[in-house]
């Protein structure tokens, strides 16, 4: 399956006119199209590219590719073919792919999805794009790289088949974590609170219980003023970051931040811990225990079958009090339109960037790909090209969408055919902004993604191949326990102890031994 690319293969007339790397990423930016690196198309073999993407209703992309494939062949002589998978079908059938060999030039990938970022990347299905034998990056993808902030390229960088390196292209999109109480303020307000009540929510305190008890009081027996989300409203409260992707496999492990600071660690130190295990833990789950037995949270958030869908109910129609949220810009005003309702949220930390969020979406050229170099020339395109990018985001101007006199996006009608996520692929600070958006959106997204802070750890992930059985067995402990002890469903008296002992008797010392020592020799390699 690996296949090591030699730069001694490269074709003479692929090379590019390069201007040199560094500077502010303004200066890379070319206008109308343009990037700092030009290529002679003419002199360019014609080349498809296959890539496999995410897209929820792309009915209509006959049209628009008709477009991008103009624009393309222009530009670097290539004819872009599109698989688009949905929600549903995409991890199945992208790993498929992979493992069988398709002939796919690009992949989609991230911490989160069956095609997880490190793990095929440990398993040789990513070409490491800044390979010292035939660097990529450098050659065909400079533009793009001085595009991106520090912390995206950071994170990108892992261990991977080929060494410590680059194996994707992270795309610049919502790249940091916020956790947020997310709070209906229309509900406070009718019981009396203002926004200064609220510049701080401390789960613990007497003022946060009495906010609920007013809430319950004021619903009804039926109301549940506290809407959680599992392991989500655990990692707000301790500050726990995961180091196994978004995965239930990994999260009994945890990596601890300052809240006052996220770019170091807590009192626990450069440590990876069985976060059951914890004082942090105990006390979380003693007060979530206190909260539903006082009937502030809703028992059908204990069952994994129900808490998704019945939480995204509860939070569509305002019925709750306080809730708990990832943070992006503008998701206030977004959940307000949506709801119907005021929504205030109020963080818990400084945003942060941590493996997961900085690999939340990416593009990996696969190494069974027959033109990896001219990939490169597409993925360079894509993250410094605003032609480009509104067309395969947006669609053809004056079809699925029209500019209005301000220059910025009002949908038609004709968007409901052609629905690609848009917040997955390539630089999204490239883009016009929408009529949601409104003007300098961008420019106050760059300064908010640009002042996140990385954790300590930031591009590590576990390798779990020398502990797969004690992984495996791990994780059937943890859907037991886990989901019923962070929504407050049992007593953490009780349980956590049966917990504790299940787990050390699945192996959990030898899997936290392992990832502790890779990630120290991540560090050292980081730190070198």
């Amino acid at each position: 399956m690996k296949r090591k690319l030699v730069s001694g293969m490269l074709i003479a007339t692929m090379l590019l006119s390069m201007t040199a790397c560094g500077g502010n990423a303004d200066n890379k930016k070319g206008s109308d199209g343009d990037t700092a690196a030009a290529v002679d198309a003419d002199s360019l073999e014609p080349v498809t590219l296959t890539m496999y993407f995410h897209g929820s209703n792309v009915t209509d992309d006959s049209a628009v590719m008709e477009k991008v494939n103009e624009y393309l062949k222009d530009k670097i002589n290539v004819t872009l073919k599109p698989i688009w998978g949905t929600w549903g079908d995409f991890d199945q059938n992208s790993v498929l792919a992979l493992q069988g060999g398709d002939d796919v030039d690009i992949y989609f990938t991230c911490s989160w999805s069956a095609d997880e970022y490190n793990k095929f990347a440990r398993d040789g299905y990513w070409v490491r794009l800044d390979d010292p034998d035939n660097n990529l990056i450098e050659q065909y993808g400079q533009d793009l790289w001085g595009q991106l902030p520090e912390v995206l390229t950071n994170g990108a960088t892992i261990n991977g088949s080929d060494g410590y390196g680059v194996y994707a292209v992270p795309g610049y999109k919502d790249i940091a974590t916020q956790n947020c109480w997310d709070v209906n303020m229309t509900r406070m307000e009718e019981l009396g609170y203002t926004d200064d009540d609220l510049q701080h929510l401390d789960y613990f305190s007497d003022e946060f219980a009495e906010m609920l008890k007013k809430g319950k009081e004021a619903g009804g027996e039926d109301f549940y003023p506290l809407l959680v989300e599992g392991a989500v409203l655990e990692r707000m409260v301790t500050n726990s970051i995961i180091v196994v992707g978004d995965s239930p496999t990994g999260n009994f492990m945890s990596y601890y931040i300052d809240p006052n600071d996220v770019s170091k660690t807590s009192s626990y130190g450069d440590k990876i811990l069985n976060k059951f295990a914890t004082d942090e833990f105990k006390k979380f789950a003693e007060k979530t225990y206190e909260y539903y037995q006082a009937g502030y949270i809703d028992p059908s958030m204990a069952n994994a079958n129900q808490a998704n869908e019945v939480r995204s109910s509860k939070q569509l129609t305002g019925d709750y009090l306080i809730g708990t949220q990832s943070y992006a810009l503008g998701y206030e005003l977004q959940a307000s339109q949506e709801r119907g309702i005021k929504v205030k949220m109020v963080p818990c930390t400084d945003p942060y960037v941590d493996t997961t969020s900085s690999q939340g979406a990416m593009m990996a050229i696969s190494t069974s790909s027959k033109n990896p170099e001219r990939a490169m020339m597409f993925l360079n395109l894509l993250n410094t090209d605003p032609t480009l990018m509104t067309l395969l985001n947006y669609g053809v101007e004056g079809v699925h969408y029209n500019l209005t006199d301000d220059g910025l996006v009002k949908f038609t009608e004709k968007r409901n055919d052609y629905q690609p996520w848009t917040n997955g692929v390539g630089n999204v600070t490239i883009l016009p902004a929408t009529e949601a958006q409104g003007a300098g959106f961008w420019d106050t997204f760059k300064d908010y993604y640009g002042n996140a802070k990385e954790v300590p750890c930031l591009g590590y992930s576990y390798d779990p191949t020398n502990c797969e059985t004690q992984m495996g067995s791990c994780a059937n402990v943890v859907a037991e326990y886990m989901l019923p002890l962070c929504t407050g469903a049992v007593n953490p008296d009780e349980k956590i102890p049966e917990f504790l002992k299940k787990l050390e008797d699945a192996g959990v010392n030898d899997v936290l031994d392992d990832a502790n020592a890779q990630l120290e020799s991540f560090m050292a390699e980081k730190n070198n």
